[in-house]
């Protein structure tokens, strides 16, 4: 029934080779709508909260384990990247019937691939642009390469990663691609940490440690009810450097274009980089309500 390079684990579908899944994807499945979550594994319980809607949504549901080179732009990062195959197959297999993605770097960018080059403008200078250059040239890569390959209906990213998620946006209207993209909220550990694979390398005391950043964002949003954003964020910063984390940025952005407010938006929202030891943690909030 299955390719060549299609391992059957418990209820996942598990295929390594780009020619196997789309022989499945595009006869077996071929008027069916896909549902796909990328990854780059090290998967918890955040990504299987995305994996159960995508179910939900659609007949059949594409997961991507793929850690991709491009938009590392420091090589340690990529080398400490946690990797559990193993584990990751474990962990969807609880969710329900999906089929997993696992290919090689030459799979996803084989020699006569064409790099993607799109000007992202204000989304790719600020914050994550500004202090991971490079970054989302390889994020527009790897997932419009992935979107040529699964060619699915829907898409679902979490918005802890909110820049990542308005470039992936941007890179579809551009290229003129059908895929809905699907942002769906933080998941959120019972501290209030952001579910991150990043997390699994940050050590007991870390992980207490690390609890600053959320708190730093809700003290924020209790001080948007009295002062302009440029207070706010200093404010902010200031409650941030009285932990133990070294803060990489603080910024108050528009909740659609990201660009830095003077004023109050409805659904503004402050967005946070910081580093816990060697691990560097993301996170978001929204500080207004929307209309």
């Amino acid at each position: 029934m299955f390719a060549f390079n299609a391992l059957k684990m418990g209820e996942s579908h598990v295929f390594t080779s780009t020619k196997s899944l789309q022989s499945v994807l595009y006869t077996e499945y071929e008027n069916l709508t896909i549902g796909f979550l990328p990854t780059m594994g090290a998967l918890h319980h955040g990504h299987l909260e995305l994996a159960k809607k995508a179910l939900k949504e659609n007949d059949k549901v594409v997961v991507s384990i793929f850690v991709n080179p491009t938009q590392f732009n420091k090589t340690e990062d990529l080398e400490n990247y946690p990797r559990d195959l193993n584990a990751d197959l474990k962990l969807l297999k609880t969710v329900g019937d999906v089929i997993v993605f696992t290919p090689s770097v030459e799979q996803i960018y084989p020699k006569d691939y064409q790099n993607l080059e799109i000007e992202l403008g204000n989304l790719g200078t600020t914050m994550e642009g500004e202090f991971r250059p490079g970054h989302f040239v390889g994020v527009m890569n790897v997932v419009n390469r992935l979107f040529e390959i699964v060619q699915p209906t829907k898409a679902y990213f979490g918005i802890k990663d909110v820049q990542q998620v308005a470039v992936v946006q941007f890179m579809v209207d551009q290229v003129k691609s059908p895929v809905e993209i699907v942002a769906c909220d933080i998941i959120r550990e019972p501290s209030g940490l952001a579910s991150s694979s990043r997390n699994y390398r940050l050590s007991i005391d870390e992980l207490d440690e690390a609890v600053l950043i959320i708190e730093t964002l809700r003290f924020a949003r209790e001080m948007a009810k009295e002062y302009l954003p440029k207070e706010t964020r200093k404010k902010a910063i200031e409650f941030f450097n009285q932990g133990t984390l070294k803060i990489e940025y603080f910024e108050i952005v528009h909740p659609r274009t990201l660009e830095f407010i003077e004023e109050w938006v409805p659904g503004a929202i402050a967005c946070i980089a910081g580093y816990c030891g060697d691990v560097r943690l993301l996170d978001n909030l929204q500080l207004l309500p929307k209309k």
